[in-house]
């Protein structure tokens, strides 16, 4: 364009929006406009909880709206699978032959031969984690079980205390004595640390419970370098000295709690010396550590993901939240545990997922296995002859890279991938399908992190021939023929039976109030003043904190309906021990010394960013934290290049020596695509397929490896 055709004048406007990534923090945006086009994005400033800021990952969000690699059209795979050779095609000629495969497979093979895959690559309620759940249950497909991440902690929580919100997170600031474990909360959670730090100017004391030394390990007050899956070890021991020296809160355990004698006579024999020998951390530690968590008030507990992620990691977390009942730390406005506050959301999950659309029976198979699945190994019957992808990556976000990478590659797979980008996934479609991103899309956003309800409202026209997943949805139905309502519910409607508007939880709260003000806080009492278990009222069967679980004994280890969609007629059978007890990482050594733990990076979510210049400029490239004694023992040197291996695969990375990390561990983050990476793998290529005793979570601290130079 000439001078002389620019505009003479230009109009400015600002639209409130959401972060759409799976995190706690589920910021409020405002978004700045200039003659149709987003400029910049920063954080709303009147937000009580995330005040205005914005983290790495998300800061310059409308620059991942203009990224040279977003996918604007339809294509269609003209090249090998992975060489991301691809031609454009029309919607309607993608969407016919998606039906026609689909149509095909099922006639074919039956309808299970078709499996979606997805997460949570946007949190939003209508486009998010359960968008694909009424087609794929109408369609008869094979049911994705999604328990990535929180899926044994909740389960865990569920049977102890029910699904309560538990501590809200606001209320910390009157906490003072705060336990971070497992939990880096300056790059995973960075909204709730000025809370801990004006705490913490109030007299707070802050411990850190981690195998590494992170940017929130650093910043606290004491640091518990622990060995990676043995938090249960350390959980069991807190309550084993709590019990044995009289620093029980008596009254609140006679009033509000069940299973009190079992639980003593459980922990009898967890001593803080058994534990330090597990742990790595002193006996002394340990009673210091029990002690002033049981004599301060108020106490509370933020537990991570990562405390879920071991073989024993559920009765870990039920150890945990054992430890809240027995010092009575409900009691006080800033005491208890934090964990996820999804349940205080009157979400309307039914009607989001419609499992009664699906075939009773149907199989289930969990993400995890995926590259099984694909490859084989799992003797599934039909085998999986179609996939579809969206708001997922799963080349760099599932364990096993190596098989799902073959499985991927297999001629005879149809795979569809709606994407934003064109992801590592994506580059192994056949169909590639153009998805909007945040500011292009309407939707509504609950938090797993505070107790505030944002409105998402759509800032851009979408670009090219992009379409949010609900229009995506709607378009595949009409092509299969499916005519429920759900499949013909414009965005409007589908907002409007996204949540029980007329719970308590939401009065004075309406699409219209949000369209005004973009957020509100959820009708519950102020964080000052707070304490929603002080006088017990738990959501369990006995009305009471269950250190010994009825649900246990009566439902074993089940999964929430949040995780898996479908009829839910699949739920693992049998009992589960009711009483909280010590279970050793799994992985066996098998001549690999080294336990590897791969944390959040920083700058990316998960995988969301890992292509974005300026995020991977503050992440750097891929690296392998190690302690310099490991390295010395292997003639290792600083920012030499280094294989990390097991019998699961490989990948490549630069090594950085630090005592960041204790002996024996090391850590390197996830998140960083394939493509980027040396020798074309990543840290999933390592990392194990096994679950956890509950929830069917993720082991992937129970890694062992070892490392040689390139």
């Amino acid at each position: 364009m000439s001078t002389t055709e620019l505009p003479l004048t230009s109009s400015t406007t600002t639209v409130r929006a959401a972060c759409p990534h799976d995190c706690p923090d589920t910021c409020a945006m405002l978004v700045t406009v200039t003659d149709g086009r987003a400029t910049g994005v920063r954080g709303d400033p009147d937000h009580p909880y995330t005040r205005g800021g914005l983290c790495v990952k998300v800061n310059n969000y409308h620059e991942r709206v203009y990224h040279p690699s977003r996918v604007l059209h339809p294509m269609r795979r003209v090249g090998p699978k992975g060489s991301g050779r691809f031609e454009r095609i029309s919607w309607d000629a993608a969407l016919d032959e998606i039906a026609e495969r689909f149509r095909a497979t099922i006639a074919e093979h039956g309808a299970e031969s078709i499996m979606p895959v997805s997460y949570l690559g946007t949190q939003g309620v209508l486009n998010g984690l359960n968008v694909g759940d009424p087609f794929f249950n109408k369609l008869g497909a094979t049911v994705a079980e999604r328990t990535y991440c929180d899926s044994g902690a909740t389960t865990a929580c569920a049977m102890t205390f029910g699904p309560t919100p538990g501590v809200d997170p606001e209320s910390l600031v009157h906490s003072r004595y705060i336990v971070l474990w497992a939990c880096n909360v300056v790059s995973t959670n960075l909204h709730l640390w000025p809370i801990i730090a004006e705490a913490r100017r109030r007299g707070a004391k802050v411990v850190v419970i981690d195998p590494t030394r992170s940017r929130t390990a650093r910043r606290a007050d004491w640091h518990l370098a622990i060995r990676p899956g043995s938090d249960g070890a350390l959980a069991l021991a807190m309550l084993h000295v709590i019990t044995t020296e009289g620093l029980v809160d008596e009254e609140y355990v006679r009033e509000h709690t069940v299973g009190y004698p079992e639980l003593v006579e459980r922990v009898a024999g967890y001593t803080p010396e058994w534990a330090a020998e597990r742990t790595g951390i002193p006996a002394a530690d340990i009673r210091t550590l029990a002690r002033e968590y049981a004599t301060t008030d108020p106490a509370v507990i933020r537990i991570g993901v990562a405390v879920e992620r071991h073989a024993g990691g559920g009765q870990t977390v039920r150890a945990i939240a054992c430890l809240t009942g027995l010092v009575g730390a409900w009691r006080h406005v800033g005491g208890g545990l934090l964990q996820m506050p999804l349940a205080a959301f009157p979400v309307n999950w039914g009607g989001l997922m419609r499992p009664d659309l699906a075939t009773p029976g149907t199989r289930v198979v969990n993400q995890f296995l995926l590259g099984r699945a694909l490859t084989g190994e799992l003797g599934l019957d039909p085998p999986v002859n179609a996939l579809m992808v969206y708001n997922s990556n799963p080349v760099v976000v599932c364990p096993e890279q190596p098989k799902l990478l073959a499985g991927l590659a297999r001629e005879d797979l149809f795979t569809v991938v709606s994407e934003q980008v064109m992801t590592d996934t994506a580059e192994y479609a056949d169909i590639v399908l153009p998805a909007t991103t945040q500011l292009e899309q309407r939707d509504i956003m609950f938090s797993w992190g505070h107790l505030y309800v944002t409105l998402n409202t759509p800032a851009v026209a979408p670009l090219g021939e992009a379409v949010p997943n609900t229009e995506l949805f709607r378009r595949l139905a009409a092509r299969m023929g499916f005519t429920e309502d759900c499949f013909t519910a414009g965005d409007e409607e589908l907002m409007a039976n996204a949540f029980d508007w007329s719970a308590p939880a939401l009065s004075g709260i309406t699409l219209e109030t949000l369209a005004e003000t973009g957020w509100a806080r959820l009708n519950l009492p102020d964080a000052d003043h707070w304490a929603p278990h002080a006088e017990g009222n738990f959501p369990t069967p006995s009305g009471k904190l269950e250190l010994r679980s009825s649900l246990a004994e009566r439902a074993g280890n089940f999964v929430s309906p949040v995780f898996r969609q479908g009829s839910g007629d699949h739920q693992p059978g049998g009992a589960v021990d009711p009483l909280p007890h010590y279970i050793p990482p799994e992985e066996p050594a098998s001549g690999y010394r080294l336990v590897l733990v791969s944390p959040k990076s920083h700058a990316y979510l998960n995988s969301s960013a890992g292509d974005m210049p300026a995020q991977r400029r503050v992440q750097g490239e891929p690296t392998l934290l190690v302690h310099p004694q490991d390295a010395e023992e292997r003639g290792i040197g600083a920012d030499e290049y280094v294989r990390v291996y097991n019998d699961r695969g490989e990948f490549v990375v630069r090594a950085e020596l630090t005592d960041q990390v204790a002996r024996g561990v090391v850590v390197s983050p996830m998140g960083a695509w394939r493509r980027h990476s040396k020798a074309q793998s990543t840290v999933n290529a390592v990392t194990p397929f096994r679950f956890a005793d509950l929830g069917n979570a993720p082991t992937f601290s129970d890694t062992r490896v070892e490392v040689e130079l390139v």
